[in-house]
């Protein structure tokens, strides 16, 4: 089983800051890919940015120059800094992890989702 804990969510003014973080604990043999993903009203499920174990990140294109993704895997926590918030970046924020059981299985797990609200 893995769970996971997202935190820093909130109501920040467009031009704000906001930065989310997202532990993973459990047992698993390890995690392969940590993400972000959003949902606003209304509207479909988002990739918003992800960190694979080798370092290498992708972001979309409507987030890129304004968030970053980082992740810290001796702790299993994923970050995402996002500056520049604009009102259209309001969302509930869920975090992602894919990984490989004990089991040798894969998995692949969703936090509760954090909100984000920008707004004046």
């Amino acid at each position: 089983q893995v769970q996971l804990v997202e935190s820093g969510g909130g109501l920040v003014q467009p031009g704000g800051s906001l930065r989310l973080s997202c532990a993973a604990s459990g047992s698993f043999f390890a995690i392969k890919i940590m993400g972000w993903y959003r949902q606003a009203p209304g509207k479909e499920r988002e990739l918003v940015a992800t960190a694979s174990r080798s370092g290498s990140t992708t972001y979309a294109d409507s987030v890129k120059g304004r968030f970053t993704i980082s992740r810290d895997s001796a702790k299993n926590t994923v970050y995402l800094q996002m500056n520049s918030l604009a009102p259209e970046d309001t969302a509930i924020y869920y975090c992602n992890v894919r990984g490989v059981s004990y089991a040798g299985g894969a998995f692949d797990n969703w936090g509760r989702g954090t909100q984000v609200t920008v707004s004046s």
